[in-house]
C-alpha cells in the first residue's frame, strides 16, 4: 500500500503568522502548483494516483482538485485532514503571542489548549481515527493526500510507531512530498522520501 502525503504549496501570508486551521490563500494559482507536483512526482517515479484526498482547505484542495484533473481521477475532501486548530492564535504573529502562553503549552504539549483551540493529542486523535479508516481500504492505494505539515507529522508517527514530537524535528518545507510504503504481508510501514 502506498501513500502519498504532499504539503500544501506556499501561501499568501507573512512569515512569522500562525495560521494553522485558517483558510489562507496559495501564492501561486493551484494549477501551476500542480504542474510543477506533477514534474517532481514523476521525476520522483512516484505511481500515479487512484484518488487524491484532501484537506478542504483551499491551500489544499484546490491543488488537489488540478492533480485529479492531471492524473484523471477523483478528488475527495475530509475535515480530519485539516491543519491543527490554534483557536485565539490562529491570523496572530507568532511573536505577538504572549510568552507565558507559549510556555504554558510547551509545558504540557500533549495536553494543552491554552489557545482554545485543540490540544495536540485531541489532534492526533482526530488524524488517527482518519488513518484507521484509510489503512482499511486497500482499493484507494496509492492514494495521494493534499494536506499539511502536522498531519503530515501525525501520520509519519502513527505509521512508524513514533511520538508526534520526534517527527516534528524533521524538516517539511512548502510543496514537500512524504512518500510512505506498507509491506502488506508483514503490515509495516516505511519512508520511501520524505520532505522530497
Amino acid at each position: 500500500m502506498d501513500v502519498v502525503l504532499i504539503r500544501h504549496p506556499a501561501v499568501n501570508v507573512d512569515a512569522g503568522i500562525c495560521y494553522g486551521n485558517s483558510d489562507v490563500p496559495l501564492a501561486a494559482g493551484p494549477e501551476t502548483s500542480a504542474e510543477a507536483l506533477a514534474v517532481r512526482l514523476a521525476t520522483l517515479q512516484v505511481p500515479a494516483p487512484r484518488v487524491v484526498l484532501t484537506s478542504p482547505l483551499t491551500r489544499c484542495a484546490t491543488v488537489a482538485g488540478a492533480l485529479a484533473n492531471n492524473f484523471g481521477c477523483t478528488a475527495s475532501s475530509d475535515d480530519s485532514l485539516k491543519e491543527m486548530d490554534f483557536g485565539t492564535w490562529e491570523l496572530q504573529r507568532w511573536d505577538d503571542i504572549d510568552r507565558a502562553l507559549i510556555d504554558a503549552w510547551a509545558a504540557d504539549f500533549e495536553g494543552a489548549r491554552v489557545h482554545g483551540g485543540e490540544s495536540v493529542a485531541q489532534f492526533v486523535a482526530r488524524v488517527r481515527t482518519w488513518f484507521d479508516v484509510f489503512e482499511q481500504t486497500r482499493e484507494l492505494s496509492p492514494a495521494y493526500v493534499v494536506t499539511h505539515a502536522g498531519v503530515m507529522r501525525v501520520i509519519a508517527a502513527l505509521t512508524l510507531g513514533l511520538t508526534v514530537d520526534v517527527c516534528l524535528q524533521w524538516a517539511l518545507e512548502a510543496g514537500a512530498v512524504v512518500w510512505l510504503r506498507r509491506n502488506d504481508t508483514t503490515m509495516k510501514w516505511a519512508i520511501v522520501r520524505w520532505n522530497a
